[in-house]
């Protein structure tokens, strides 16, 4: 079992250029708060049924807490070995009970350690660090315009990512470019060590951007449904780095095919290549004008059953 602490780099969570320690002592500057006021967003009429795909039940986790329930979508095709690790151990009972022993408010939620320290794991081998990977042409993946200064940014399924442009693939053996998922609220990402390959069963939900994590951890998903769950889970002090002296606990975790077919919850989310997600995304930019950015753009989801 792995003795050292398995972390992601600590935030500064108020004051401008505020400073942090992240796990490799490498220095962590706060983002700038924006500037101005922000209007509010505008009504959109509902989307058409064509606009809504349905997440696989296999790629569909449900955690429930002492505070309600998170519905995560797994992304295999970002980071397989990782979504593979969590499967293994959420179809063992592994995480049942386990604490969300760090919180930091704005930053992330941590949990999946057996001894509520950071410094435990499973007794499976670590997973290597799955930063970046190999883009197809996937129906479900669009760009959005304007979400970044330099490279191409869009959304894949319901993950945030950075990526090589379309035109480059023809030029690559595999007819695929480079892409890595994005640190924006709700995403999932695996915990680890100062070690790049030292993930093993511990993993966070992000209730804030941090663009420091990207590249550097393994992004796996994205909630779908309960982030308002995850955002009221009980935090810690910053002085103790989010260890949380009173930590909520996941109850259970299942995969949504591991459960009956009349408890499952069933969940459709927007289509990032629909006219209506373009429609939200365009309206997102119009409101926040310079300050817009990729972990701005939402994926509306329905959830219906379970």
């Amino acid at each position: 079992m792995n003795s050292r602490p398995l972390t992601v780099l600590s935030a500064a969570v108020a004051g401008v250029m505020a400073l942090a320690v992240g796990p490799a002592g490498a220095q962590v500057i706060a983002p700038p708060p924006p500037q101005g006021a922000v209007p509010p967003a505008t009504p959109l009429p509902p989307a058409d049924a064509a606009d809504w795909r349905t997440v696989s039940p296999d790629n569909l986790l449900v955690i429930d807490t002492t505070k309600g329930r998170i519905l995560v979508e797994l992304e295999p095709r970002v980071a397989p070995q990782s979504v593979e690790r969590i499967r293994t151990l959420t179809n063992r009972g592994f995480y049942d009970g386990l604490k969300f022993h760090r919180v930091i408010r704005g930053f992330m939620a941590q949990t999946g350690d057996p001894l509520g320290t950071g410094a435990g794991s499973s007794d499976l081998p670590d997973v290597p660090g799955e930063f970046s990977f190999r883009r197809g042409r996937n129906p479900d993946f669009a760009i959005v315009p304007n979400a970044s200064t330099s490279g191409v940014r869009g959304i894949l399924g319901s993950l945030p990512i950075q990526t090589q442009p379309d035109a480059q693939m023809f030029v690559t053996a595999d007819m695929k470019v480079d892409a890595g998922g994005l640190f924006c609220p709700g995403v999932a990402g695996m915990a680890r060590s100062a070690d790049p390959n030292s993930a093993n069963s511990q993993f966070y939900l992000m209730t804030g951007a941090n663009p420091n994590l990207n590249g550097t951890y393994t992004t796996f998903g994205r909630v779908v449904s309960g982030l308002d769950v995850v955002k009221a889970l009980n935090a810690g002090a910053d002085a103790s780095d989010g260890a949380v002296a009173n930590p909520d606990v996941m109850t259970k975790a299942q995969l949504a095919s591991a459960m009956p077919e009349a408890q499952r919850p069933v969940v459709k989310v927007l289509l990032p290549t629909s006219p209506a997600f373009a429609q939200r995304y365009e309206a997102t930019r119009n409101r926040l004008g310079l300050n817009f950015g990729i972990c701005d753009v939402e994926t509306p989801s329905i959830v219906t059953g379970g």
